[in-house]
């Protein structure tokens, strides 16, 4: 841990984030749907800043590994990515909520390629194109079975039996969603494919989407022609029925602020919701749920210190949690040390386990006050 001694005195927790293990994710990724000797495309999704690590960091790791093609949620998302990233071919960006009334002419302005989730996006993507006198690329979403975003069955027949709506509009692909992708063996990706497909076979053809991350360890007929790994790319585990096939890409560090020798009966924190059943070393941490700690983990979490696990406590309070950490040599438990609280010894999944929630959300709720060090990039 030679790199915290360039950490400033007065930061609470560290985040760190291995750039080069999610580059080294996404080519694993890669190489992994394209097992069946066809060239499958790997696309990288950044939305949600780079799932909670820095979208434009994440975005510039993976162009350098070869990632082409960029998804992001919203226009704002595109925005900020764009300035960051080459135009060009050679860094696609496609903004997944579409082309939202009143955003069009800026989508088209910044070279983004909008997801058409409807036919109303279809048709005002179609007028813009008529009104710029040139054609405006677009990916357009058929719904197989999320019932989320995307076009419903009606409205992918009524397309099908009407394809001069397309007339201007550029077709980069066309692309579902899988909504049973992590659960292994479940039937509903196969029909879900085969509801895409047999739409496809009516609608003009152009490459094909269908696979986020779970689903580029199914079936190999899922991977069609490009794939959409996002929560992999950060470690998360894509199979949970099995070992993660991931690199871990963060590592989150706590702060010990303050210890204290209790007796047995102690109360800790808030709601006094804990007692301690004999004398204990209670171990004080800069980290809360405004920084992305659950709440939760105040009854199921754990930490490591020196490598020993020191369980949580008490409630978590905003920016703080305690930490039993009687077990933890006196000589490593000194105030200025700091805790693993996601890391190799606590892995992200089973910090989410133990919330009761998934690798995403944790992800994606990592606060701001860190100090982030970004490492092989």
């Amino acid at each position: 841990m030679g790199f915290l001694d360039q950490v400033p005195a007065g930061a609470g927790a560290v985040l760190t984030i291995d750039l080069a293990a999610i580059a080294g994710n996404w080519r694993r990724l890669r190489d992994h749907a394209q097992r069946s000797g066809r060239t499958v495309e790997c696309a990288g999704v950044v939305k949600a800043d780079g799932y909670g690590l820095g979208a434009v960091p994440v975005a510039r790791a993976l162009l350098k590994a070869g990632c082409r093609t960029f998804f992001v949620a919203d226009l704002e998302e595109a925005a900020a990515l764009r300035a960051a990233l080459p135009t060009g071919p050679d860094a696609r960006i496609l903004v997944l909520h579409g082309p939202t009334p009143g955003t069009e002419r800026d989508l088209a302005a910044l070279g983004l390629i909008p997801v058409l989730n409807s036919l109303d996006d279809i048709d005002r993507w179609r007028f813009l194109a008529a009104e710029l006198g040139r054609e405006l690329p677009a990916v357009i979403h058929i719904d197989t079975g999320m019932n989320r975003l995307g076009l419903d069955d009606g409205d992918a027949r009524r397309l099908a039996g009407d394809t001069a709506r397309l007339s201007g509009i550029a077709l980069t692909g066309w692309m579902s969603h899988l909504a049973s992708a992590d659960v292994a063996g479940d039937g509903l990706n196969a029909e879900q494919d085969a509801r895409f497909r047999a739409h496809l076979a009516r609608l003009p053809a152009a490459p094909v989407s269908l696979a986020a991350s779970s689903g580029i360890f199914r079936e190999a007929s899922l991977l069609h022609n490009m794939v959409r790994p996002g929560a992999a790319l950060y470690g998360v585990n894509p199979t949970p029925e099995a070992p993660n096939p991931m690199s871990p890409a963060l590592r989150l560090l706590g702060r010990v602020l303050q210890i204290r020798d209790v007796p047995a009966g102690t109360t800790v924190g808030y709601g006094a919701t804990y007692r301690t059943a004999a004398p204990a070393r209670l171990a004080t941490i800069a980290v809360g749920y405004a920084d992305g700690y659950f709440r939760a983990l105040g009854s199921s979490g754990h930490v490591t210190i020196a490598g020993v696990r020191a369980p949580v406590v008490g409630r978590i309070s905003m920016d703080l949690l305690s930490v039993d950490a009687s077990d933890v040599p006196p000589a490593a438990l000194v105030p200025g040390v700091f805790a693993e609280l996601i890391g190799p010894d606590r892995p992200l999944d089973d910090v989410a386990a133990d919330a009761g929630t998934i690798g995403y959300e944790i992800l994606t709720g990592l606060g701001r006050r860190f100090y982030r060090v970004y490492q092989g990039a």
